[in-house]
Formats: C-alpha cells, sequence, structure tokens
C-alpha cells in the first residue's frame, strides 16, 4: 500500500510492540482467547458470504453491501492480529519500520472501508423505506458496484494519507509503542519532531472521512423515523424498523466502541488503556457483525441452512 523513498527514512528502523500485557502467565490466555476470537471473525464472516452468493434470493443490494462489509471486517482484523498471535507465540514484539507502516496502511484501509460501507448501506435503507416504489431503479447494480468501487478508492486515498502523514515523523531512536499494532495515534505521541502541521491534518482528514459519514448516517435515519413514524399501522411501523435493526446494531456497534477507545484514552493516563479499549473495535466488533446480521434474519438462516445441508 504505502511507498516510501528510502532516502526519506527515519532514524528508527524498528518498534516495540508492548501489547496488551508483558505477564509471562497472561500470555497462553491472551494467545487462545485472541487466536479463538480470529478464528471465530473469519469462519463468521465467510459463511455470512458463502451464504449470500449461494442464495438467489439474497442478491439484493442490502445483502451486497453486507457481503463487503463481511469482507472488510476479515481484512480490518487480519491486519492486526496475526502479527499479535505471533509476537506472543514467538515473544518477540519486535515489528519493522516498513512493516509498521504497510500495517497501519492495511487497518486505515479496512477501518475506512466499514466507515464508507455502513454509510453506503444507511442510503439504502433511506431509499427502501423513504421511496420504496423507486428502490428498484435507484439502487441498482451499476449503482452499487459503483459505491463499492468508490469506497474503496476513498479508503485507499485515506490509508495512504496517513501512511505518508507517519513517514514524514522523526523517530530519534527505536521506540517502544504501547499498543498491539502500529497505533498512529501512538506514533504521533512517540514522534521527536514537530507535529503541529500534521495534527490540524489529522483533525481535518478525520472531519472529512469521519464526520461526512457519520452526518449523512444520522440525516438517513432521521429521514426514516420521521417517515416511519407516519405509516399508519402498528405491524408496517414494525416491519419498517426491523429492517433496520441489523444495520443500526452495527452501527452503533462500530461507532460506540470507537468513541469508547477515544474517550478512554482521553481519560485515563495509563498507556495502555487505549490497547485494551481498541480491542473491541477492531476484534470484538468484526466477529460480532455476522451474528448480529443473522440472527434476527430469516432470509440469512434458511440460506444458511440450506448451504450446511448441501455441504453435508
Amino acid at each position: 500500500f504505502c511507498k516510501m523513498d528510502p532516502q526519506n527514512l527515519t532514524h528508527v528502523s524498528k518498534f516495540l510492540l508492548l501489547g496488551l500485557s508483558e505477564d509471562p502467565e497472561l500470555q497462553p490466555l491472551l494467545f487462545g482467547m485472541f487466536l479463538s476470537m480470529y478464528l471465530l471473525t473469519v469462519l463468521g464472516n465467510l459463511l455470512f458470504i458463502l451464504a449470500v452468493s449461494s442464495d438467489p434470493h439474497l442478491h439484493t443490494p442490502m445483502y451486497f453491501f453486507l457481503s463487503n462489509l463481511a469482507l472488510a471486517d476479515i481484512g480490518f482484523t487480519s491486519a492486526t492480529i496475526p502479527k499479535m498471535l505471533m509476537n506472543i507465540h514467538t515473544h518477540h514484539r519486535i515489528i519493522s519500520y516498513v512493516n509498521c507502516l504497510i500495517q497501519l496502511s492495511f487497518f486505515s484501509f479496512f477501518g475506512c472501508m466499514d466507515n464508507l460501507l455502513l454509510t453506503v448501506m444507511a442510503y439504502d435503507r433511506f431509499v427502501a423505506i423513504c421511496q420504496p416504489l423507486h428502490y428498484p431503479v435507484i439502487m441498482n447494480l451499476h449503482l452499487c458496484g459503483l459505491f463499492v468501487l468508490v469506497s474503496f478508492f476513498l479508503s485507499l486515498l485515506y490509508s495512504q494519507l496517513h501512511c505518508l502523514m507517519v513517514s514524514q515523523l522523526t523517530f530519534c531512536m527505536d521506540v517502544e509503542i504501547p499498543h498491539f499494532f502500529c497505533d498512529p495515534s501512538q506514533l504521533f505521541n512517540l514522534t521527536c519532531s514537530e507535529t503541529s502541521i500534521i495534527n490540524i491534518l489529522v483533525y481535518f482528514i478525520g472531519a472529512i472521512f469521519g464526520g461526512v459519514p457519520v452526518s449523512a448516517i444520522l440525516f438517513s435515519y432521521t429521514r426514516i423515523f420521521f417517515t416511519v413514524l407516519k405509516v399508519p399501522s402498528s405491524g408496517g411501523k414494525y416491519k419498517a424498523f426491523s429492517t433496520c435493526g441489523s444495520h443500526l446494531s452495527v452501527i452503533c456497534l462500530f461507532y460506540g466502541t470507537g468513541i469508547g477507545v477515544y474517550l478512554s484514552s482521553a481519560v485515563s493516563s495509563a498507556p495502555r488503556s487505549g490497547a485494551a479499549a481498541a480491542v473491541m473495535y477492531s476484534v470484538v466488533t468484526p466477529m460480532l457483525n455476522p451474528f448480529i446480521c443473522s440472527l434476527r434474519n430469516r432470509d440469512i438462516k434458511r440460506a444458511l441452512q440450506r448451504l450446511l445441508s448441501r455441504q453435508a
């Protein structure tokens, strides 16, 4: 992802990832716990994608976006957890400067992809509920593909901007990162170069890639809420809200854990408080998403049953 000029490399050649804990007795427990969560994340999301792709009845815009979200969740988790598991297993916590930037690039890319796909899904629900008669015309195959393609290139731009900013930082010595992956905020804190301009850029990029999608989601669901209130029957209201239930749960989980990480790192002075909180949005959220989308969805349950019975 990230291209670097060898002449612009900083003095530092490697970083030390401190992880969640240095207690030797906790390492087997952490390894088993994160390995289980990672396997559950990959298998759960892959099973969801296979169920959607194998059932023609699920070839709709909503499930198309959910499948891409599941794929992004696999990449989001795979950007950090395998390296963490390897560090615990080998007791080797060092990551090179180049690998750190690569990890940061993939993490930023898939995190932004999740963010943009949730925004696109909010627009899909807005059209389905507020303009149901025009839904098949508006949410056609070409527009859905265009949404995913634009999300891909915007996420690529976002990751490259983060990578470019970090590559401009100067680290005067080998540094310890109190995290289990190369978090850009930790790298900004550990640099010995002037970061005032970069901090402004970080807030500006965050306002665009974070503020705009959140505003779009809030606008879509505000319109959805007032539209559903106008439905005369209680059964119609329940049906309209049930179509948004899974998506709303995923949104609350994704943004709620992200805000929790920010607040915990801002309030707590413990260096690893942010790392422990980051587990929620980087590991737990991608693991729970396929189950949230499947538990109360009869179509997905039927597709999974047919898929598993076919394999059996």
